[in-house]
């Protein structure tokens, strides 16, 4: 058993380690043409050979976060509901199963009816803010990305809530805390970690989404100065031009896109375990 455990957990690394080299050989024409302009460059023009992705990073960066931050408030209050207020109860189940239910929608669906629906409503807002009617940009995009990484911040946030231990809430409520009280000064700094893993989760589901950003991002190819401009991602430019790149030196562009994609996420994970680490180890200190 130990054996097949640690083959187990080899083979997984080797995939990754694998995943790392495919992409750093197939960008390297791209990373020997232009060397850190790859990364710092502004202009991403396939017909003049010249590619540089920081727009698409600065698109990838702001939407995931935005939609983190739409998505956090909402999701938290979500999970505090279900994992303390309600308890059990008809009422909680149904609202477990439908924020679970928004995991499963595909992001095709997503992207649909933020085509239909969203940027329609946005068109109208913008016109009322006197800014370029686009309806596509980067806050409709966050706005559907929120949608789509809100079930995961709630369920693993609703887990870690229902895990706090009953004797320290009881302890909060004997010494006269209200139901807030209890849940501001026990039930969140307990499952701080928790909630934490689920934020986590949560952006790195938003920096490699693509099908759903694609179609409502506007695909622009310059950095944007305003949240209602077109914008484009990492993980969208890839999905808009890999079958169209015919000459070698743009397929290793958008190669060098996806290792940069790979490498941020890779960055947010360990971040990530950082964090959750740090936090996980203070549920003493906080209670």
């Amino acid at each position: 058993m130990r054996r097949i455990l640690f083959s187990s957990g080899a083979a997984v690394l080797f995939v990754v380690l694998l995943f790392a080299a495919t992409l750093l050989w197939g960008s390297l024409p791209a990373l020997r043409r232009f060397g850190l302009g790859f990364l710092t460059g502004r202009v991403w023009d396939p017909v003049s050979r010249t590619f540089g992705v920081m727009p698409f990073v600065v698109g990838t960066l702001v939407t995931s976060f935005l939609a983190l931050l739409f998505a956090l408030l909402f999701s938290l209050a979500v999970a505090i509901l279900t994992g303390f207020y309600l308890g059990e109860g008809r009422v909680r189940e149904v609202l477990v199963c439908a924020s679970d239910l928004f995991a499963g929608v595909p992001s095709v669906v997503y992207g649909f009816w933020g085509l239909y629906f969203l940027v329609p409503l946005m068109r109208r807002i913008e016109v009322f803010l006197g800014v370029p009617p686009y309806g596509v940009g980067i806050l409709t995009a966050s706005l559907v990305l929120s949608l789509m990484v809100a079930p995961y911040i709630c369920s693993v946030s609703r887990e870690a809530i229902s895990m706090v231990p009953g004797e320290l809430v009881e302890a909060g409520f004997a010494l006269g805390a209200t139901r807030w009280e209890v849940v501001r000064g026990v039930v969140l700094p307990h499952a701080r970690s928790g909630i934490a893993a689920g934020v986590l989760l949560a952006l790195g589901r938003a920096l490699g989404e693509t099908m759903a950003v694609t179609m409502v991002v506007g695909n622009s190819s310059e950095i944007p100065k305003s949240l209602f401009q077109p914008a484009n991602t990492l993980a969208s430019v890839i999905a808009n031009e890999f079958t169209e790149a015919t000459a070698d030196i743009h397929l290793s562009a958008l190669v060098g896109a996806g290792l940069v994609l790979m490498f941020m996420v890779t960055v947010v994970n360990i971040l990530g375990m950082w964090v959750v680490k740090r936090l996980g180890g203070g549920h003493g200190k906080a209670c």
